[in-house]
């Protein structure tokens, strides 16, 4: 894949006070080239219980490229290319929402405690160019 028909893509995670900071930040950099730093937030639940929220951009293409080979080397890109319809917003956003334990484990599954949301190029910006382009780029 030459050209990564992407913005940007975006990867954010909460930690909760039950949770290892730490371990939720490598279960995020499992997605992230090296050189890519998180950032870090604080804020605080409805019971005032402290959560940090984790997050990076990536904008390269070489670091799109990075979280999508990733991407497609766990997680069931079969399913994700299938439930792109619903996938794709009408503002060309794609998301993908990840297991953060599983990442944590060095693989990347479907389920919850990532997000992943991916800003698609597609010229016009209409939905349907931008599910064909993101089928593309997750073949």
């Amino acid at each position: 894949m030459s050209e990564v028909p992407f913005h940007y893509v975006d990867l954010r995670a909460f930690c909760y006070g039950t949770e290892d900071e730490v371990r939720v930040a490598d279960a995020l950099g499992h997605f992230l080239p090296e050189e890519v730093e998180l950032e870090r937030a604080e804020s605080a639940g409805h019971l005032g219980d402290r959560i940090v929220v984790l997050s990076a951009r990536v904008e390269r293409a070489d670091e799109m490229r990075h979280v999508l080979g990733q991407l497609r080397d766990g997680a069931d890109i079969g399913r994700i290319r299938e439930e792109l319809d619903q996938r794709v917003d009408e503002n060309c956003s794609l998301f993908v929402h990840l297991d953060k334990q599983e990442a944590f484990l060095g693989d990347a599954q479907l389920g919850d405690g990532i997000a992943l949301r991916a800003k698609v190029e597609a010229y016009p910006a209409k939905k349907e160019a931008a599910v064909e382009n993101a089928r593309e780029a997750l073949s």
